[in-house]
């Protein structure tokens, strides 16, 4: 009884997966990725392998309908398989099981631009036609567009069972922790009374703590924001100076000790410029000491704190 979109964002190669279902832990089942090969997500009575065997047939070159011909071959319990594939081309297959069919709920797919969503147990073929149609229609980052398309199919009427648990996978080149690595968003919520509302609070969370600043939301440190920014390192802790409008390396040492102690470590720079998404959100956190910056306004985050970057590939 589960719900899921598979998508990709052809601008950089981003491949990703947000999955919503009643069963704890959805996250450690359904989603696979694989960045610059694809995605992969099996549900119903899943078969795991299904993820691992399917990127490997995506990887050695396998579009995803040989994949899921070689994957069905070798299911004896194929009738109770629900499974998907998208591949770095925007290629896409799916499967239904026959004995999906007879279970309490729709189960089925519908192909959407660069997407794919499938569901069992749904209150009807509008879950998926819901989703594939927000994906299509919204815009900014993968992630965000596969977690509105979620949101959507939760609307229309989702799970005849309810809510308990959802995940969301984004794979990137080099697009995780520190650009060390291609998970650039893994984000699992185990068990919650609303999984989905959950899941957004999170991936805010996410944002802030793992992606790297933006560099049109960069600004100078000038005296206004040196006397916040001592303020707030003050009242936490990390700042027994003078609260005067100088900002000296002393000082910018000792702020990116706090940005590093409140997790916002793929966003210290040196301590010359001060990342606007990150005063917003210790203000929200925190208050605004005064005297209040009078300098370019800030506005308050939105629902993920702030406008996504979508890196270019090249």
């Amino acid at each position: 009884m589960t719900y899921t979109i598979l998508g990709l964002d052809p601008a950089n190669g981003d491949l990703g997966v947000a999955v919503q279902s009643k069963f704890p832990g959805v996250g450690g089942l359904v989603p696979y990725g694989d960045a610059d090969v694809g995605v992969v997500a099996t549900q119903a009575f899943g078969n795991p392998r299904h993820g691992t065997v399917g990127l490997a047939l995506l990887r050695c070159g396998a579009t995803p309908a040989q994949a899921l011909d070689v994957l069905l071959g070798g299911d004896p319990e194929q009738r109770r398989r629900q499974f998907a594939l998208i591949d770095r081309h925007g290629g896409a297959a799916g499967h239904t099981g026959a004995e999906l069919h007879s279970w309490d709920g729709w189960a089925g797919s519908a192909r959407g631009r660069d997407c794919l969503a499938l569901g069992n147990g749904l209150a009807g073929g509008g879950v998926v036609e819901r989703m594939v149609a927000t994906f299509d229609a919204s815009h900014g980052c993968l992630a965000e567009r596969l977690i509105a398309a979620l949101e959507s199919g939760e609307r229309a009427g989702g799970d005849i069972r309810g809510q308990q648990s959802a995940a969301l996978l984004v794979v990137r080149r080099d697009g995780g922790y520190g650009s060390l690595d291609d998970r650039h968003v893994v984000i699992s919520i185990y068990d919650h009374p609303r999984p989905i509302d959950e899941l957004v609070r999170c991936y805010a969370l996410h944002r802030l703590s793992y992606f790297p600043s933006d560099p049109d939301k960069l600004v100078p440190i000038g005296p206004e924001l040196a006397v916040e920014l001592k303020t707030l390192m003050a009242g936490r802790g990390f700042y027994t100076g003078v609260l005067d409008d100088s900002w000296k390396p002393a000082a910018r040492r000792r702020f990116a000790l706090f940005l590093g102690s409140e997790n916002y470590d793929n966003r210290i720079n040196g301590g010359e410029l001060l990342d606007l998404e990150v005063l917003a959100d210790l203000r929200l956190r925190y208050g605004h000491p005064e005297p209040p910056f009078s300098g370019d306004a800030v506005a308050p985050p939105g629902k993920f704190g702030g406008p996504c970057r979508s890196a270019e590939r090249t």
